[in-house]
């Protein structure tokens, strides 16, 4: 199939879209940039510069690999709706789309089973090596270095299987072509480093399993995989109360976590805990707010046998469990008059006795509370001690909600993605750009816990091996994300709009239907939908009602 029948085939043309007045181009979910060659061309050689040939190399073969991965991304979401090899072959049509290079597969290999691809291509006008070129003249090695990446990355996430390219001839060094050839990363016999421009550290290692590697080498930009209960965040606000937090750890200081629901506090006392002098003890955690009233007091104090009705065994409250440890009141603004008076003696005495019980028991226990009360307020409203405000207060650290730090949601994002792949057995494509521009955009009234949820469920519905999109992270688009593109703060929401009546009238053409046909169909349509009422038919037609009413007389004449 010729070029530009695969083009038309798969609407490729449909899928770019400009948004001047936002400043954007997009591919499809893909952001991208329109850049003069020769800019590009100069940026290349100051890596030479810079990083010497070999770092200069594995960087634009990584670079290239990124890249490639992105176009392989659109390329599998139109798998079955062609020949498969139709389909494989968008990514040599969209790296000429980009204006990158001509490649034309010459010799092919394929088991689709088994994810195998032997094959040459050659390559025709590639832009990296007319700029070699003039930069450097002709040398001594191969110069087409982000297009081997971009081959390599984009089969590679095709096929999901390490497949690696290398140029056999170019013109950069004489030969009367460009050409590449691709095996299996396992079948390249030679042990010259090559494989290691595709790694972040070239030459610090051995190859892996292939599996592991094709992971090392997804070209996200992703922050690396942090442990459940680390703190992820570089915002201010956010390294503040971390700071605040890491100079309490030491001590045993009463420490009051203040912020809306969802912003972490839980994990900050987590964290407080592990990093302090007690992460050998027990961390024992308790939503005050979630517990009844009448029950909150034997939760945290212990109750005896008989102690009220049900309370068939004597069983030690948090304070006891939590002993030589850590305890976190989570929501401590909800306690009952009661059990703030309890807490307070507590407080003041280190003992505790069980309700229905004599025995007075010491305790030795860390306390971090958490609220996103107005304890203050709480206090001049008559529903909270001050006594115990001020126990309690003796170390305030203020969270910042997510929307006062939206650069962290990146990062974050990240680590969600990654522990979730892990409890899934997925792995994935990280987020599309798309899909992370509206993450920026949202308010997050819920906070991290409402962006965990959304990343668990995008990590549930992507395919295995693809890109996170907007549809796997929202059931429909959040509200600020539409708006922002009304307004024209990204202007996608319209260009996705556009794009879709493209595609739409390009399907109504392949089907023959002459433009008389398709506008009795939409007159019938709209009329039907209005019930017959003239005036609202021509209103969401956007015509004049003498308008619509002359178009029916002329098709009744015509019947």
């Amino acid at each position: 199939m010729a070029a530009q029948k695969l083009i038309e085939k798969f609407n490729l043309r449909s899928r770019l879209r400009f948004d001047i007045d936002a400043g954007q181009i997009w591919l499809d979910e893909n952001r991208m940039l329109l850049l003069h060659a020769k800019a590009v061309g100069h940026m290349r050689r100051e890596m030479f510069d810079a990083l010497g040939e070999r770092g200069a190399r594995g960087v634009l073969v990584r670079m290239g690999f990124g890249a490639g991965q992105q176009d392989a991304e659109l390329a599998r979401s139109l798998t079955g709706e062609g020949d498969p090899f139709d389909v494989f072959r968008i990514g040599p049509e969209l790296h000429a789309f980009e204006g990158m290079v001509k490649s034309t597969i010459t010799k092919r290999e394929i088991d689709w089973e088994r994810g195998l691809f032997f094959g040459e291509v050659l390559l025709a006008n590639t832009w990296e090596c007319e700029s070699h070129v003039q930069h450097f003249g002709i040398g001594d090695d191969p110069v087409c270095w982000t297009i081997v990446g971009y081959a390599s990355g984009y089969t590679s996430q095709f096929f999901q299987r390490f497949i690696v390219f290398r140029e056999v001839s170019c013109v950069g060094r004489g030969d009367a072509v460009c050409k590449l050839v691709a095996k299996p990363a396992e079948a390249w016999e030679e042990d010259d480093g090559y494989l290691d421009y595709f790694r972040q550290t070239p030459g610090s290692f051995p190859m892996r399993g292939l599996e592991d590697e094709l992971a090392q080498l997804r070209g996200h930009a992703r922050t690396p995989v942090v442990a459940e209960r680390e703190l992820v965040g570089s915002a201010p606000g956010f390294r503040a109360a971390l700071d605040l937090v890491r100079k309490a750890a030491a001590s045993t200081i009463n420490v009051l976590l203040l912020g809306e629901t969802g912003v972490g506090k839980e994990m900050f006392a987590r964290w407080l805990h592990d990093h302090g002098t007690r992460a050998d003890g027990p961390f024992v955690a308790i939503n005050c707010g979630a517990i009844p009233h009448d029950l909150i007091e034997s939760e945290l104090f212990g109750v005896e046998k008989g102690a009220f009705t049900g309370a068939q065994h004597s069983r030690p409250g948090r304070f006891e469990r939590a002993d030589g440890g850590t305890l976190f009141l989570d929501e401590v603004g909800d306690l009952s008059p009661a059990a703030q008076v309890k807490l307070l003696r507590v407080l003041q005495t280190g003992e505790v006795e069980r309700l229905g019980g004599h025995e007075v028991r010491r305790v030795d226990v860390r306390l971090v509370a958490a609220t996103n009360v107005d304890l203050q307020q709480a206090i001049g409203e008559g529903r909270f001690l001050a006594d115990l405000y001020y126990r309690l207060a003796t170390y305030p650290v203020r969270i910042p909600p997510l929307r006062e730090r939206p650069g962290d949601i990146p990062q974050l994002a990240a680590a969600l993605i990654a522990k979730y792949e892990a409890s899934y057995g997925k792995r994935l494509g990280g987020l599309s750009d798309r899909a992370l521009r509206a993450l920026l955009a949202n308010a997050w009234h819920g906070n991290v816990r409402e962006l965990e949820n959304h990343i668990e469920r995008g990590v549930l519905l992507a395919p295995e091996g693809c890109q996170i999109e907007l549809e796997h992270l929202f059931a429909e688009p959040p509200a600020e994300w539409e708006a922002g593109a009304e307004v024209g703060r990204s202007g996608l929401v319209a260009n996705q709009d556009e794009a879709g009546r493209r595609r739409l009238c390009e399907r109504l053409l392949d089907q023959g239907m002459t433009l008389p046909e398709q506008e009795q169909r939409l007159i019938e349509l709209a009329v039907e939908r209005a019930g017959g009422n003239l005036t609202h038919a021509a209103r969401a037609l956007g015509i004049s009602r003498r308008q619509l009413a002359y178009r029916f007389r002329q098709r009744q004449r015509k019947d």
